[in-house]
């Protein structure tokens, strides 16, 4: 089974490239669904957010209280080490399982944090989806009413852009609208239909 890791910056596209690639009939794994799997009320992963964070992390109905966590993790990096040690070790060992039962040619699977906390190991080619900072910023504002400063802090956190294309073993530019991207993710499509057999 083929596995390429798509990454990319907040903001960058990764969720409607993954969305093209699964119109084409191809498994994507997105560890950001996984990461609200494993933190659902009731697991052992909330349960210690909880025991570390306090209870004002929960909203009223005792789901995790996303915005408030987030703003907790980018305060400083104890507390994103604290998060990250809580709840990676889950979603790898779900996303093992998930990675198991698929059945397409090879899987996307998408991992904000694939270069960052050197996940890399886990895929065989990382696909980086790519745009300019101040695109990033203003889709993911618009996209998730976030403060620049939030966003801007958010990306600081990050593996700088220069770092994640040189890693990379294909690159989507996402500068431009649907009608540049379609024909990106048709070509990479093909190439790893052709190459998913060898593995």
């Amino acid at each position: 089974m083929l596995k390429v890791g798509l990454t990319g910056g907040i903001g960058c596209g990764k969720s409607t490239v993954c969305r093209l690639f699964r119109q084409r009939g191809i498994t994507v794994i997105d560890t950001d669904v996984l990461a609200r799997e494993v933190l659902s009320p009731g697991t052992a992963s909330l349960s210690a957010l909880v025991a570390h964070f306090g209870q004002d992390i929960l909203q009223p109905d005792g789901t995790l209280d996303r915005a408030r966590m987030r703003e907790l993790a980018f305060q400083n990096n104890d507390n994103r080490r604290q998060l990250e040690a809580i709840t990676h070790p889950a979603i790898r060992s779900l996303l093992q399982e998930r990675i198991a039962c698929t059945h397409s040619p090879y899987v996307i699977i998408a991992i904000p944090l694939l270069l960052e906390k050197q996940w890399h190991n886990l895929v065989d080619r990382i696909l980086v989806i790519d745009c300019s900072e101040a695109q990033q910023i203003e889709r993911a504002m618009a996209r998730d009413g976030s403060s620049e400063q939030l966003i801007t802090a958010i990306i600081r956190a990050q593996l700088p852009r220069s770092d994640r294309l040189e890693q990379a073993n294909d690159i989507i530019h996402n500068d431009a609208d649907l009608d540049a991207l379609r024909p990106q993710v048709e070509k990479l499509h093909r190439y790893y239909t052709s190459i998913a057999s060898d593995i």
